[in-house]
């Protein structure tokens, strides 16, 4: 049996999918997931904007001791979207610990940025 590590609730204040790329690489945000237990894990996204209201309980799983990239541009829930150039933030909630982190590749000049980083565990 493969113990559950991190926390069950994550935050990501900082969330923005650029509104353009160049080159061959395009602009993209990713909420990177590690699940060590021998259990899936059932997230819960939010996500929570400056002018409307939020996008509540995208549910994602994670299958039993696996790392998933979940690709922000990707999560919807009644056919509502993330737009793009809109700030917003991000609520990951678990239903066993997990560990989350958060990447944007900022492709809007041919230099690309790319920003990693932990996402706020909430204990």
């Amino acid at each position: 049996m493969y113990k559950a590590r991190g926390e069950k609730h994550w935050v990501i204040p900082d969330g923005y999918i650029p509104e353009t790329s160049s080159g061959a690489l395009l602009s993209h945000e990713s909420v990177c997931v590690l699940n060590t237990s021998s259990e899936e894990a059932l997230l819960k996204f939010s996500i929570f904007f400056e002018d409307r209201d939020p996008i509540e309980d995208i549910l994602v799983v994670i299958p039993a001791r696996r790392t998933k990239h979940v690709r922000t541009s990707s999560l919807s829930k009644d056919g509502v979207s993330i737009p793009i150039g809109v700030p917003y933030a991000i609520e990951v909630s678990s239903d066993i610990p997990i560990v989350v982190q958060y990447s944007r590749l900022d492709s809007t000049q041919a230099e690309n940025a790319l920003m990693s980083t932990m996402a706020f565990p909430v204990k």
